[in-house]
Order: structure tokens, then C-alpha cells, then sequence
């Protein structure tokens, strides 16, 4: 868990302000894919605003409807619980299992903070973001996995070089992908071939 962050009395906005300073430390977990250009790595809460972004502007051409705003919203929270869980990578399944009673734990914490209404709402976000049964959940998952693919694919497979990916392994973690958004998934096969080929993946 992360260090207590000193509270500021804001009245009735005080449960708030603490919650969003605590979310600062977002900031500061870093993922494993560099910043386009190799210069640095991006951060967590970089990455949760590039998957805000990412679903406003891929919605129109996603066929299976979505309601955008509430996608905004679990993609802006789905990773605030790596403030304490830390970041896994997306191939790493056997730390990704191990590490979900953490994450479970710190929504707890984290939502915990805010006033009941806010808690209530937030988590139940964040919760269907985790189940991924509903249509917006899985919108947002699949771009949350496709993201980092995008980025790699303009980044010279950085991340995937520097941790020995395989296609294969790309592959098995978006078949979701490639069955509810064929459209999309036709354009990633071809490019990941393709990043094969340049050596990019194994």
C-alpha cells in the first residue's frame, strides 16, 4: 500500500479531494510500454487517459453500440488500484492471477475514500469493467488490450522486444478481440504478421 497523503480540510468536498490526491500516485506506476519515440516509459494514469480517448474516437466504428460516457468513465478508473497492486503485464498470467485479490482489495481502499454515493458508483464501474459481461465492459477491455498493441506497432515493438512476446501470445489474448470487433482485429492480424516478420515478435 501506498503512503498516507496528508488530508486538506475542503468542507463537504473534503472526502473528494482526498480521493484525488490519493489518485495522483497514479502517476508514478509505470507500465511496460515506452512513450512513442522510446524516451520514456508511460504511466498508468497516461495510459487510462489515452484509453478515455480511445473510446470516444473508436466508438463510431465499433458495430456493436456503445454508451460512450459510461465507457469514459471505466476507462479513466479501471487501473486506479495499481496504486497498490502495481502494473502486470497483460502476458504475464500467472502474476496477473496472483495479484486480483490485491486489486480487489485495493478498490476496497480507494473507492472506501470517497462519500457513499461516489463510492457506490465508482466501484460499480469498476466492478463491471472487471466482468466484462456487459457491452460497454467489453468495449472497453478490447481497448484496452488493443492500445498497447497500436502503440507498439508505431513504437518499433519496443515493449514486445524487451520481454520476449510472441505472436502466439497476442494472439490467444485477443481472441476476444477478434470475434466481437472483427472489423478492427482484421487490421491488427495483418500488422502483427507483419511485426513478426520485421522481428518485432517471436
Amino acid at each position: 500500500m501506498s503512503e498516507q497523503v496528508n488530508s486538506v480540510d475542503f468542507g463537504p468536498m473534503t472526502q473528494v479531494m482526498d480521493f484525488l490526491m490519493e489518485l495522483d500516485k497514479l502517476k508514478r506506476v509505470e507500465r511496460r510500454t515506452r512513450l512513442i519515440g522510446n524516451s520514456r516509459h508511460e504511466n498508468s494514469a497516461e495510459h487510462s487517459w489515452h484509453l478515455a480517448v480511445a473510446a470516444m474516437s473508436l466508438a463510431p466504428f465499433f458495430e456493436g453500440g456503445t454508451d460512450v460516457q459510461r465507457v469514459v468513465q471505466m476507462a479513466l478508473l479501471h487501473d486506479v488500484v495499481e496504486i497498490d497492486a502495481g502494473d502486470v503485464m497483460v502476458y504475464d498470467l500467472a502474476a496477473r492471477e496472483a495479484i486480483s485479490h490485491q486489486e480487489v482489495a485495493a478498490a476496497d481502499r480507494l473507492f472506501g475514500l470517497l462519500p457513499a454515493a461516489l463510492q457506490q458508483r465508482f466501484r460499480a464501474l469498476w466492478d463491471e469493467y472487471e466482468a466484462g459481461e456487459s457491452v460497454d465492459a467489453r468495449f472497453a477491455n478490447m481497448l484496452d488490450r488493443a492500445l498497447p498493441i497500436i502503440q507498439n506497432l508505431h513504437n518499433q515493438g519496443q515493449s514486445w522486444k524487451e520481454n520476449g512476446i510472441r505472436l502466439e501470445q497476442v494472439l490467444a489474448r485477443n481472441v476476444a478481440l477478434a470475434e466481437q470487433w472483427p472489423a478492427l482485429w482484421n487490421h491488427l492480424q495483418g500488422h502483427l504478421i507483419e511485426a513478426q516478420r520485421k522481428g518485432w515478435l517471436q
